[in-house]
Formats: structure tokens, C-alpha cells, sequence
């Protein structure tokens, strides 16, 4: 009986996310639901009528953005002139209403509805407290301590999950010192 090479043994591939399966699925269901609705609606009115409203979602979109970017802007040079941090003013900040205009401008109706949507006050506050709080309930179930730690923690972890503790020591002339050339000095 012959026995060949051993077959090596390699280690389990780390399960795939959930988030990283159903997020292709997701998004495309997203995109053939959204051309049914605007065929659904060309089919009732009229492609006209469907052309005015994502003509009119891509403006009302384009000036959100930009009221909101000037705002961004606005916040933030006021900031740098009393030496402190930006103010959340606005409840959940100009990053809501930039999405909201960015969803605005995607051809849709769905993501029309859904960037109206983040435009009201009260739905950008309750949102903004909720990722809010889910951020900080995350770092605080990753790694006790401090975001430093956390860093710390992500920098010592190897890509197969092995921790591998300990400093990287390195050997560094003394400033006198000259570095010694492996190679003979030229001659004539």
C-alpha cells in the first residue's frame, strides 16, 4: 500500500458576515423594485410625468446638499475662530441632510421617499441618537477601556485571530556612531 503526501490542513475560513451576504441581495431587490415603481407610475400618468419627478428630485436633491454644505462649512469656520469644536446645532448634524439630498438625487421613488424622509428634524434627531448609541455600545462591547485601547487591540491582532503580544525592538546606532559599508572602498 503506497501513501502519498499528507494532505496539508488548513484553517477554517472565518464565516462571512451577514451584512456582507444579504447587502448585494438587498440592494438589488432595492434597484428592480424601484424601476417596477417607476413603470408602475409611467403606466398610470405618463413617462413625462415620471421624467418631471426625477428632474425634480435631482434639483430639490442638488440644493439640500449644498444649503447643507454651506452650512458644514459655515459651522466649521466658526469653530476654528473660538478655538473649539463644532456645534451639533442642528439636530442629527449636516451629515443626515447631506444623505437625505444624496438619496434626493438617486433616480427613484423609493429613495425619494426615503431622503424626504431624513429631511424632517425629528427623524435626522432620533437617528442621530440611535447610531449614537450603537457606535458607543459597540466600542464598549469590543474592547474595554479606551478607543486608544481599541486601537491597540486591533494593531496586535494577526489576520488569521492569533493575538500575538510584545514590542518590536530595534537595533539603532548610536548617533557617533558611523554605519559600517558591507562594500570595500573603491580603488584606482
Amino acid at each position: 500500500m503506497t501513501t502519498g503526501a499528507p494532505t496539508p490542513t488548513y484553517p477554517a475560513r472565518p464565516r462571512r458576515s451577514r451584512l456582507r451576504t444579504f447587502l448585494p441581495l438587498g440592494i438589488a431587490a432595492w434597484l428592480v423594485l424601484e424601476i417596477w415603481l417607476l413603470t408602475v407610475v409611467a403606466g398610470a400618468a405618463s413617462g413625462f410625468t415620471v421624467f418631471l419627478v426625477l428632474l425634480a428630485g435631482f434639483l430639490l436633491g442638488s440644493v439640500v446638499i449644498k444649503r447643507a454644505g454651506r452650512r458644514a462649512f459655515q459651522n466649521l469656520n466658526e469653530a476654528l475662530q473660538r478655538g473649539g469644536a463644532p456645534s451639533r446645532s442642528n439636530g442629527g448634524g449636516n451629515g443626515l441632510t447631506m444623505l437625505g439630498g444624496l438619496l434626493l438625487m438617486i433616480p427613484g421613488l423609493i429613495s425619494d421617499a426615503v431622503g424626504l424622509l431624513l429631511l424632517i428634524p425629528p427623524v435626522q434627531k432620533g437617528l442621530s441618537n440611535y447610531a449614537e448609541r450603537t457606535v458607543e455600545r459597540k466600542l464598549r462591547e469590543a474592547a474595554p477601556g479606551t478607543l486608544g485601547d481599541a486601537f491597540q487591540q486591533a494593531r496586535m491582532h494577526r489576520p488569521d485571530g492569533k493575538v500575538v503580544p510584545g514590542e518590536v525592538v530595534r537595533d539603532e546606532p548610536e548617533p557617533g556612531d558611523m554605519p559600517q559599508d558591507p562594500r570595500p572602498p573603491l580603488t584606482r
